[in-house]
């Protein structure tokens, strides 16, 4: 039997205690991996162990598709009423309401966010999310098609079957929403894989799953790395449907695997190297907190964060002054201390990654303006970064860093900046500031991007869709959009009265 990891938390924000279960969830119980290992799961504002979690396998993946395809086929899918499906969900949104502190005191400890953004953004989107699934159960509809009186003809949207879902680790129980909101209310079984860094959420989420009655097998979550698991599930043929959130690297390899074992449908929501655009009529001191917002929120690891900062060349020097001091006064530190705005980044691997970004942005030549440096010896903070005096090739303007690290670049007019803005191999998001809604609509409609802000950044909605062009990704998440993933079309036409002669 696996075992239960107990935290009792005494912080100014937040006191209380969470029970996680840390087995594998198939099937409706809880189980130990087949192959008895476990993971390490480490603390990030420390970097010491929280708790060992099962580690999943191809054998234990395996015996999770065989779950959700027989619920398919007997409790769950079109044999449970999209009323009941509602109901479901409806339910689970109700009882994440009631842990909702819980689960933003585990996001804090796991991920490194602080519990305030996690309990005001990350777990209320996420019931937000859940609950306007809920609302979508009952309303997934074909269409009646006229063709000739002699025949009936009518579509229907069914549930695709069994679909893998693979969450990353810097949004884990939002990203966990965004994949089993649409999955669970058009009727597919669900087959989970959360990050490895961050589990928790997941963990304790499926503790609610299975207390608001939903069907065993109707979801099921299997622990585990991406090179084990995670290209199990690319590759089963028992997976209809693949849905994948993390980098454009590991995007390819899943899409190449579905396709190479029985073309699998992909949904994939990957990088981005977002820009900011502020021209010179833009309302200044809100650009300036929009853009630091754009990206250090969440530490910097968005995929839609705006890293690529440009400024019309006329209140260039304005901008960096008053956006250095704005940077300048974010706290970094204990991601329970109510005064902070950026904990650590999730692992000592991403820390790594991002400070070898900012040694190489240095050695190419770009000036440090603000940041660039760890904060404290302990765990894996980095003071929010600002680089100037860069060029358009440099690795730190085209790659995606994920962390505290923007650039910022001069431009003259508006095609000038189209064009630089549009020059990247990614288009998930853009953010455009100005005063002047034509300049700024016009702007919009020019940029290669799945969603492009005005006069913010960083907003989401369950109502609204979100995903990229280019290199960001296949697909839509969240919306209406988001039911297509999971269903397919089946045209019956019905012969009322024609004959052969």
């Amino acid at each position: 039997m696996p075992g239960t990891f107990v935290h009792k938390f005494d912080t100014p924000v937040f006191k209380g205690e969470v029970s996680i279960p840390l087995g594998l969830y198939i099937d409706g119980k809880w189980v130990d991996g087949s192959e008895g290992k476990t993971i390490d799961v480490l603390n990030p504002s420390t970097g010491k162990l929280t708790t060992k979690i099962a580690e999943g396998t191809a054998k234990d993946l395996d015996a999770a598709v065989n779950a959700a395809q027989k619920a398919f086929d007997t409790t769950w899918g079109l044999h449970t009423p999209a009323v009941q499906r509602s109901r479901l969900l409806a339910k689970l949104g109700d009882l994440m309401e009631q842990h909702a502190d819980n689960l933003a005191a585990i996001e804090a400890l796991d991920n490194g966010k602080t519990f305030k953004w996690a309990r005001t953004t990350d777990v209320d989107h996420s019931i937000r999310c859940i609950r306007y699934y809920a609302g979508w159960a009952d309303k997934i509809l074909g269409q009646t098609i006229e063709t000739t009186e002699a025949k009936l003809v009518y579509t229907r949207h069914e549930p695709i079957g069994v679909v893998g879902q693979i969450i990353p680790w810097n949004f884990p129980l939002q990203m966990l929403a965004w994949k089993i909101g649409p999955a669970l209310a058009t009727g597919c079984a669900v087959v989970m894989k959360p990050s490895e860094f961050t589990p928790l959420s997941a963990l304790y989420l499926s503790k609610l799953i299975h207390e608001a009655g939903f069907p065993p097998g109707a979801f099921n979550l299997v622990n585990g790395y991406g090179h084990t698991v995670g290209q199990a599930m690319a590759e089963h043929k028992g997976i209809e449907k693949i849905a994948f959130t993390g980098s454009t690297l590991v995007g390819r390899k899943i899409m190449e695997a579905a396709a190479k074992s029985n073309l699998k449908k992909v949904t994939l929501e990957l990088g981005g190297k977002s820009p900011s655009i502020i021209f010179d009529d833009a309302d200044l001191d809100q650009a300036v907190q929009w853009a630091a917002f754009g990206i250090f929120y969440n530490h910097g690891q968005c995929c839609c964060a705006g890293s690529r900062i440009y400024v019309h060349e006329k209140i260039y020097d304005t901008f960096i002054a008053r956006f250095k001091q704005h940077t300048s006064e974010l706290k970094v530190g204990d991601p329970f201390d109510p005064t902070v705005f950026q904990g650590p980044q999730v692992s000592e691997q991403q820390f790594n990654r991002i400070m070898g970004y900012i040694k190489d942005g240095q050695e190419a030549g770009a000036t440090v303006l603000q940041g660039g440096e760890r904060v404290g010896t302990e765990g894996y903070f980095i003071k929010p970064t600002i680089f100037t005096d860069v060029k358009p090739d440099m690795r730190i303007v085209q790659e995606e860093i994920f962390g505290p690290v923007c650039v910022v670049l001069k431009f003259k007019d508006d095609d000038d900046i189209v064009a630089q803005a549009n020059n990247s191999i990614y288009g998930l998001a853009a953010s455009v500031y100005s005063q002047n809604v034509t300049r700024a609509l016009s702007t919009a409609h020019k940029l290669q991007a799945g969603t492009v802000w005005v006069n913010a950044a960083n907003m989401l909605y369950p109502n609204v869709p979100f995903g990229g062009v280019k290199q960001s990704g296949i697909g839509r998440e969240l919306g209406e959009y988001a039911l297509a993933n999971y269903t397919s079309v089946k045209a019956v036409q019905v012969n009322l009265h024609l004959s052969l002669s």
